[in-house]
């Protein structure tokens, strides 16, 4: 689908005798978006193409069209974010109030979707909780995307749930460290202010790309590939880093709150 898009969009671009810097000027995007997204290496948002790119070519919707439609379970704003994190190589994910998604259990994952408002079906449900678990197939590969996870305590602390759903998440997050699948990190509550304390923060790697961001907040979020941007949120990454727990006090805290919800009875 990319490349389709990729063609696509050089073709329309072209045709309006525009070079990738003034198409990127008028659509208010930077001219590396549009060099990966006919290169078919990355897919524009619907509010890329819907509201910059058709706009800015002037070619009614017709290059929203082209965006994948397998995708309906997954929020507008998060469709590109998903794209790119099934090509990274490397992954660093801030997770300020629920567990990352990547990450998630099929129960807790359910019990954070299920609680949408408007309220879901139970159709819808099951699709956009089948949508969140395809995400953690990529861990199947034993080395390759590198995953660091730091988490806010207040993801370990919020009953999401219920106590039976939380033992079984936290669990599930104890095994992938024990395997050396995934590092860890907790940033505890005595920390105070922390530079992260705004909203969740992905950060991904690739190898024959530059690095992105992608921050989300309450039915938004938006990916970042600005160079000077992107280096101030991974500058914001480490500094928040250098305040968490290590390792080894991290894993103790996770099994220490799996053992309080495992123990609720």
């Amino acid at each position: 689908m990319g490349s389709i898009y990729g063609d696509w969009l050089k073709a329309q671009r072209e045709a309006a005798g525009l070079t990738q810097q003034e198409l990127a000027d008028t659509a208010f995007m930077t001219r590396s978006h549009i060099s990966h997204i006919e290169a078919g290496r990355r897919i524009p948002s619907r509010e890329d193409a819907l509201r910059r790119l058709d706009k800015a070519l002037n070619t009614g919707d017709v290059l929203t069209s082209f965006l994948p439609q397998d995708d309906a379970a997954v929020a507008d704003h998060f469709a590109t974010a998903r794209h790119l994190e099934q090509q990274a190589t490397t992954i660093h994910e801030f997770a300020l109030t629920f567990v990352p998604g990547i990450l998630q259990t099929e129960k807790y994952a359910r019990a954070v979707l299920g609680a949408a408002f408007p309220p879901r079906s139970e159709a819808e449900c099951d699709r956009t909780v089948v949508a969140r678990l395809e995400r953690s197939k990529i861990l199947a590969d034993p080395v390759t995307p590198v995953l660091w996870a730091m988490l806010d305590e207040s993801v370990l602390r919020r009953p999401i749930g219920g106590p039976d759903v939380m033992a079984e998440q936290i669990t599930h997050i104890i095994r992938l460290v024990e395997t050396r699948r995934v590092r860890v990190h907790v940033l505890p509550f005595d920390l105070g202010y922390h530079p992260l304390l705004y909203s969740m923060l992905t950060l991904m790697w690739f190898e024959d790309q530059p690095p992105v961001a992608y921050t989300e907040a309450l039915r938004t979020g938006r990916v970042f590939d600005s160079p000077a941007m992107v280096e101030e949120l991974q500058s914001a990454y480490a500094l928040a880093l250098g305040g968490a727990l290590p390792t080894r006090e991290s894993l103790a805290l996770l099994r220490a709150r799996a053992k309080d919800y495992g123990d609720h009875d």
